[in-house]
């Protein structure tokens, strides 16, 4: 029983456990990535930003490196938990789509630094872990919405003639380049109305005319 006590103790004052640490390391990146960009967000800031040294940023990650790719998996579960939410949420594929989209938008505008961290590891000429797993989430991505594409089709509200993997491609350039606009205007909180009216010109584009 006393074995017990001690195990359920907390840690002690001004410690975290390795996991929470670990989230506060990723969290701090992405939020100075949104602040100054990704060549700014280093370790040295990162530790600054937790009030830590950088030996202690490294004991929970030997490398930059290791911390982006833990980032893109945070970002990739996050963002996947909005997006499948938001579909099992709609009474129809269509509908789930537009969910969908707003869900994405609502990500965005909630953790501004995410499409600058994608974008810069997307854009990085050599391959690595961390575009790789940037490459897998905009293929699970267009995955999803393909399915959803298909699956309104199926329903008659989709043009039978819709090239689905293209309106998917389509689906999420109008986003980006809706991040992208925000990005440049130094605010994501004019992203919401914006994306509505875009959304609604991609609509028409693959609605069925019955």
């Amino acid at each position: 029983m006393h074995a017990d006590v001690r195990a359920a103790a907390p840690p002690a004052a001004g410690r975290r456990p390795t996991e929470d640490r670990r989230a506060e390391i990723v969290a701090a990146l992405i939020r100075l990535v949104a602040q100054s960009g990704p060549a700014e967000a280093t370790t040295a800031r990162i530790a600054a930003e937790l009030d830590l040294t950088q030996g202690a940023v490294f004991k929970h990650f030997p490398t930059k490196e290791a911390i982006r790719a833990a980032a893109m998996d945070w970002i990739a579960t996050s963002l996947f938990e909005a997006l499948e939410a938001a579909e099992r949420g709609a009474p129809s594929p269509l509908e789930a789509l537009h969910a969908v989209y707003l869900a994405h938008v609502r990500f965005v505008v909630a953790h501004p630094g995410v499409p600058a961290l994608i974008f810069n590891e997307l854009q990085q000429a050599a391959d690595s872990p961390v575009k790789a797993r940037a490459r897998a989430l905009l293929a699970r991505y267009r995955s999803l919405l393909v399915g959803l594409i298909e699956a309104a089709r199926h329903e008659g509200d989709v043009a039978v003639d819709t090239d689905s993997a293209a309106a998917a491609t389509l689906f999420i350039g109008t986003v980006q380049g809706l991040m992208m606009q925000a990005m440049l205007s130094g605010s994501m909180r004019g992203m919401r109305p914006r994306a509505e009216r875009v959304y609604g010109i991609w609509l028409r584009g693959i609605r069925s005319a019955a």
